[in-house]
């Protein structure tokens, strides 16, 4: 058949409010202009984000009801950390509240001012993260990252020479790990092949440097390398992710993503005196090591997740109905980074809106627009997120790429949905030549995007 269906009956539905771009225009006003401050109820289609925002399963809610509340060597934690041994084969696995609070406990045990850690791209938490240490995050995708409209089958891969370059320039001590973001969310949604990570993990061996993986989307990753990567097409979508993690020396996991779930993460590693130091940390601020923050409710909803992330129809519908998106606003001449990712369509702010330089934000302008226009919340990822101010000029440097992304819901919208948000681009997209920029009246230190004030130019 042609037609990919959701591999899924709908059971629970949730009224979505219907208002007006009129009311939309006072709504966002009174949000200094972020849609990170816009009320949910206030929203008819939510993509800003694909973390914690899925559906779950019948077999999840389930395992809700099971959840073991004991404080200390609770039954769900067992079951949570088969799960995860079962996919990941890592030694130690640490529960956490959600993704950020794993990579914060690990960066504080291994990072130290004046290091350095190499990414394919660091995201926005992730490179927070390493920042706050007085570490460096480095990028270093490959070359056709930088550019949205060439279409590459592993577009998130990290270019090697340019790591063994860093390594020889920066010195070995001063970069405690070497990270991979699988799929590569900053670079669109695009996978990392196998054999980048591959590459990657002999470059780290010779030179003693351990690799993690932020595993946010890893069942999405091991799809692609299934779909595009040569050897890979008859095996199972668990037997790829075992083989990707095999290579690695720990994880991140923000299990609010392909762990189907509403909340948790984890941090994995295979370093016994390592993990002593993480879960005394974790003790700290989380919680005792066998609950790590989370409800033994929410434990089983992850253990559960995670191996329903790896059934093929379901990454089959997923990446299918994510391209149908990014497909036909193309066709109709919206540029957007090419080929579609896994979990969410980019469209390029900077290309559409050539009249919006980066100090003025476009991608903040479009998104503003759409959500004015349609009631359709994204996420700006360009100069508002990612810009950062010269320490010699204190003037702002732009972001390599001006993007708005549209991320989506795991088993939440029908392609009706979609319908409605192609239609509503493609309206935006006819009087873009109208949109005007922002200036930022007020922002944090840290993580601007989540809090920060605009007023329109």
């Amino acid at each position: 058949m042609k037609t990919i269906i959701e591999p899924f009956r709908i059971k629970v539905v949730e009224p979505l409010r219907m208002t007006s771009p009129e009311e939309r225009a006072g709504y966002i006003a009174d949000a200094g202009y972020n849609l990170f401050k816009v009320s949910a109820a206030k929203v008819l289609i939510d993509l800003l984000t694909d973390s914690g925002t899925s559906a779950m399963s019948f077999h999840q809610w389930a395992g809700v009801m099971r959840g073991d509340e004991s404080y200390a060597g609770s039954e769900s934690y067992y079951r949570f950390e088969e799960s995860v041994k079962d996919i990941f084969g890592f030694k130690h696995v640490i529960p956490t509240h959600q993704g950020r609070a794993a990579e914060r406990i690990l960066f504080s045990v291994m990072c130290k001012p004046g290091m350095v850690v190499p990414n394919n791209t660091h995201f926005d938490t992730t490179r927070a993260n390493i920042e706050v240490q007085g570490t460096q995050a480095k990028d270093i995708p490959i070359q056709a990252y930088y550019d949205p409209a060439t279409r590459h089958p592993f577009k998130g891969n990290m270019d090697t020479r340019l790591l063994r370059e860093l390594i020889d320039d920066t010195g070995r001590d001063r970069i405690p790990l070497v990270m991979l973001t699988l799929t590569n969310n900053s670079g669109g949604g695009q996978p990392v092949s196998m054999a980048n990570i591959r590459e990657v993990k002999s470059i780290c061996d010779e030179h003693g440097i351990p690799l993690y993986i932020d595993a946010c989307r890893f069942a999405e990753n091991a799809y692609f390398i299934k779909l595009r990567e040569e050897g890979y097409a008859d095996k199972p979508l668990k037997e790829i992710a075992r083989e990707m993690f095999s290579l690695a020396d720990g994880c991140t996991m923000s299990a609010k993503k392909d762990g189907l779930a509403n909340i948790g993460g984890f941090l994995c590693t295979n370093d016994d005196l390592l993990a002593q130091q993480e879960r005394n940390l974790l003790i700290l601020t989380e919680g005792f090591p066998t609950y790590g923050g989370l409800a033994g409710r929410d434990l089983e909803a992850i253990a559960i997740g995670l191996q329903e992330a790896l059934d093929e129809d379901y990454q089959q519908y997923r990446i299918v109905s994510t391209a149908y998106l990014g497909q036909h606003i193309a066709e109709q001449g919206v540029p957007i980074i090419q080929p579609p990712g896994g979990h969410a369509i980019y469209i390029d702010a900077g290309a559409m809106l050539p009249h919006i330089p980066s100090s003025a934000y476009p991608g903040q302008a479009l998104a503003v627009e759409l959500y004015r226009h349609a009631g359709i919340r994204s996420c700006e990822i360009g100069s508002v997120m990612f810009g950062k101010p010269d320490p010699a000029t204190g003037k702002e440097i732009p972001a390599a790429l001006e993007l708005v992304r549209l991320a989506i819901p795991r088993r939440v919208y029908t392609q009706s949905h979609i319908d409605y948000v192609i239609e509503a681009i493609l309206e935006v997209h006819e009087r873009r030549d109208r949109l005007r920029g922002y200036r930022i009246v007020r922002q944090p230190e840290f993580l601007r995007h989540f809090t920060a004030e605009f007023e329109p130019l």
